[in-house]
């Protein structure tokens, strides 16, 4: 696992877009041989969209030849609420960018059999020839999508029940409404964010100290779902200053001089 520790919020944001915007100019993706990105929600990616739009806007990247799949979607949320993943992602990225609404994947939350809309969702993955890289944030548990602690390590779309901490969490975007906060999502699982080639995640602030710990510094537990990254081949944690707060002192020395070039 590489971890990348920057000083704040916007200088992970700001380092994060430009390692994905550089791996999709490399990839130097056709109609026929596209891009497959992995696109995460909440408040953790909004600066990496930001960046990627500015990136965009000034012409460094077209997003012409993408497909992104989105991690998750709450369950029975209509997709024109203004909290559906669906409108996140429209409002946030999409709509600023030039990728063509029919290269855009979202879990469908209403979809009348739940089960087999997951199931079509692994197919549509694999049709596409895999992720080359899923982006993604950390929960304040650890969790990596709506893969809450407790979910299965090797685990695929599925159907979910939220935590009560998740719960809590996401009432901030309803008004702080508990009763509103839908109480369910399709997710990706860890098994189909471990499939894809490269795996990118943001993570900032001192509430998600621990979970960043526990993440990098912890055993692999399904207790902390985003620990399993430590068996990926290929992933990549950018870190602020704050997020660093629980790091043991060797750990956060030894990522420091690893990219300093010191070791």
């Amino acid at each position: 696992m590489r971890v990348i520790i920057e000083p704040d919020y916007e200088a992970l944001s700001k380092w994060a877009a430009n390692y994905v915007a550089n791996r999709i100019i490399q990839a130097n993706p056709t109609p026929e041989k596209p891009f497959v990105l992995g696109c995460p929600t909440g408040s953790s990616p909004l600066g990496l969209y930001r960046n990627l739009i500015d990136m965009y806007s000034a012409g460094k990247i077209s997003f012409q030849n993408v497909i992104t799949f989105n991690m998750d979607e709450y369950v029975k949320l209509p997709e024109d609420h203004p909290e559906s993943y669906h409108s996140f992602m429209w409002n946030n990225f999409f709509k600023h960018i030039d990728i063509k609404p029919e290269n855009v994947h979202i879990l469908n939350g209403n979809a009348p059999d739940l089960v087999a809309e997951c199931n079509h969702y692994e197919e549509l993955i694999a049709q596409a020839g895999g992720v080359d890289l899923f982006m993604g944030g950390i929960g304040p548990d650890g969790h990596l999508a709506f893969n809450e602690p407790g979910s299965s390590l090797s685990s695929r779309t599925r159907i979910k029940t939220l935590t009560t901490d998740t719960i809590h969490a996401n009432s901030r975007f309803f008004d702080n409404d508990l009763s509103l906060v839908p109480k369910q999502a399709l997710t990706v699982g860890i098994g189909t964010v471990m499939d894809a080639k490269e795996v990118l995640l943001v993570c900032s602030g001192h509430n998600k100290a621990r979970a960043l710990k526990h993440c990098i510094d912890g055993d692999i537990s399904h207790k902390w779902t985003s620990s399993m990254l430590q068996m990926h081949p290929h992933a990549i944690v950018v870190c602020d200053e704050a997020a660093c707060d629980e790091l043991t002192v060797g750990t956060y020395k030894y990522y420091l001089d690893k990219e300093r070039g010191n070791l």
